[in-house]
Parts: structure tokens; sequence; C-alpha cells
């Protein structure tokens, strides 16, 4: 994906983390945060070292990026934060996308209702 689709700003993060629409599940946390300055999507993914060794951590980055990339569509002007649980390398690709779709449209009618 492009570089206009990364969060990698430290304050911009700390804005979608402050936003506190979020939602959990065992194996990723999601926060959201309705940005009007962009006309598209923003996302920035964290993995930390309890899901395992650099290769792991990095498949793993790989699959949730292209989560955001085949799902664009459904993503609206929104900012996400994604961080990574240790039982997401427990999970299928095909499974890790169903979760990651009903996780997204919850969360977006979570934010508009407020």
């Amino acid at each position: 994906m492009k570089k206009e689709f990364r969060i990698k700003k430290t304050k911009e993060i700390e804005k979608v983390l402050n936003n506190k629409k979020s939602i959990s599940n065992n194996y990723f946390r999601i926060c959201i945060y309705k940005n009007p300055e962009t006309s598209h999507f923003r996302y920035a993914i964290s993995v930390g070292k309890k899901i395992g060794n650099a290769v792991i951590r990095n498949k793993v980055k790989r699959r949730i990026r292209m989560l955001f990339q085949k799902n664009n569509k459904i993503l609206d002007k929104y900012d996400f934060f994604l961080i990574a649980k240790a039982q997401i390398n427990d999970l299928k690709y095909n499974e890790l996308e169903d979760l990651f779709i009903k996780t997204i449209k919850k969360l977006q009618k979570q934010g508009e209702k407020q």
C-alpha cells in the first residue's frame, strides 16, 4: 500500500487511542477515529514480541496489511490502530478476515451513533 495510507507519527496514533472508540477480542484490538482531514482511511499496526520471533511478527503484519488493502471499500475516512494479540497466530487467514470485517462494521456503527 502507498505511504499515504499509513499512520507513522506518534501524535496521530495517540489521537486514535485517546478517542475511546475501540473493540477488543481474543486476537486483536482495533481503535478507530473519524478523521475529517483525510479523504481516505489510514492505519497503524502494532505487533509485540509476545507474538513470536521476527519472522512470525512480520507474517502477522503482512496479513493485517492485506486485510486493510482487500477491504478498503468499507474503511471510509477513518484512522485505525490495530494491536495484535498472541492468539492471532492460531487463526487462518480466512477466519481472520471474517473476524476483521465483522469488527470493523461493528465499530463503524458505534462511531456513527456517537
